[in-house]
């Protein structure tokens, strides 16, 4: 059986990364998590690759993420064992694929890297898209799995451009109450350096979420980055503070931009999962959302299994002052509409 791509796309701190370890666990599934956001500009840089070319964009890091390794930001779903005597590599090293990718695979993750590294230099020169779906069916097939899901945090500001090189996909779009994600957020310092990228952005006159609507294929958004580097100290920023609102209009532009991309949709291809529906009611919400991949994948042990992952949670920004959640929700309140939450 083979099925379309299947992309989980979200603003991040909502519940996808449970949604991926949920999906990691049927017999059937590739679950792969955290593989484009890592690689950063560089995964879209070259429309036709060589093989070569391809490792280097899977191997090397990008100058903004050296910059933030170098400044101890290291993502907080790292899952590669740093501390472990066998490791090989440092956080100043480590190649994008083994930070999250191919360790929530499998635990012999740096014999996987390894193997890729053959199969992909091999490669001849083709387009990007035909590049990615060799990969991630040469996993799919090493794994006996008959589809492969993908998940990055914050997946909304490369939509467009993921929807492009893949546009047949299957969208799982995972949203949660702005005002618990914008908290979550706020106590994330991946999140806390975004904001003050977009900041510094602005003040240089770059419309950055106006420049999410737009699928970047191609060196021009790696060339940009290259530019704006100097500009960014990333150990300043992510010792900055900001107030809670300005983690509510961040979730709320992040949903405004990506509901108009996932709006250019056919209603067949596009599941939304509520993060809170999950919680409550999970084998409901599961079912329909492997189903939504492929009817053939339903599986009773599986969702045995997993509909005992998801619990209910206390909604946290409930516990805020009242002057703080009126102020959080009047933040929040563009996005809350669009997704059909009480304000």
């Amino acid at each position: 059986m083979k099925t379309d791509p299947i992309l989980i796309l979200s603003t991040g701190r909502c519940g996808s990364t449970m949604i991926s370890d949920i999906l990691g666990k049927h017999p059937k599934v590739l679950s792969l998590s955290e593989f484009f956001v890592p690689l950063g500009s560089a995964a879209f840089s070259n429309k036709a690759p060589t093989g070569p070319q391809m490792w280097q964009i899977l191997s090397q890091q990008t100058p903004a993420l050296r910059m933030m390794l170098e400044d101890g930001i290291v993502v907080d779903e790292g899952l590669y064992p740093f501390n472990s005597p066998q490791a090989r590599f440092t956080p100043k090293n480590i190649p994008p694929i083994l930070s999250v990718a191919l360790p929530h695979l499998t635990d012999a993750h740096e014999a996987l890297y390894d193997e890729l590294e053959l199969l992909v230099k091999a490669r001849p020169r083709c387009p990007l898209a035909e590049q990615y779906q060799f990969l991630f069916e040469a996993l799919a097939n090493k794994y006996q799995r008959d589809v492969w899901v993908e998940r990055s945090g914050g997946s909304f500001m490369i939509a467009a451009t993921l929807l492009k090189l893949f546009p047949q996909a299957k969208v799982i779009h995972v949203f949660r109450d702005g005002r618990d994600t914008a908290l979550s957020m706020s106590q994330h310092h991946n999140f806390r350096l975004l904001l003050a990228m977009l900041q510094k952005s602005q003040s240089l006159g770059i419309d950055v979420f106006k420049a999410w609507h737009k699928p970047h294929i191609g060196p021009q958004k790696l060339w940009l980055e290259k530019l704006l580097m100097p500009f960014f100290n990333t150990r300043q920023m992510k010792s900055q503070e900001f107030p809670l609102v300005e983690y509510g209009k961040l979730w709320s532009n992040m949903i405004l931009a990506g509901s108009a991309i996932l709006a250019t949709l056919p209603k067949d291809r596009l599941l939304s999962v509520k993060f809170e529906a999950v919680q409550q009611d999970p084998r409901k919400e599961l079912n329909e959302l492997i189903r939504f991949i492929s009817p053939e994948l339903e599986d009773a042990h599986w969702l045995d299994t997993v509909s005992q992952i998801p619990r209910p949670t206390r909604s946290k920004y409930r516990e805020l002052s009242e002057a703080e959640r009126l102020a959080l929700t009047q933040a929040c309140e563009p996005g809350l509409k669009i997704l059909g939450y009480p304000l």
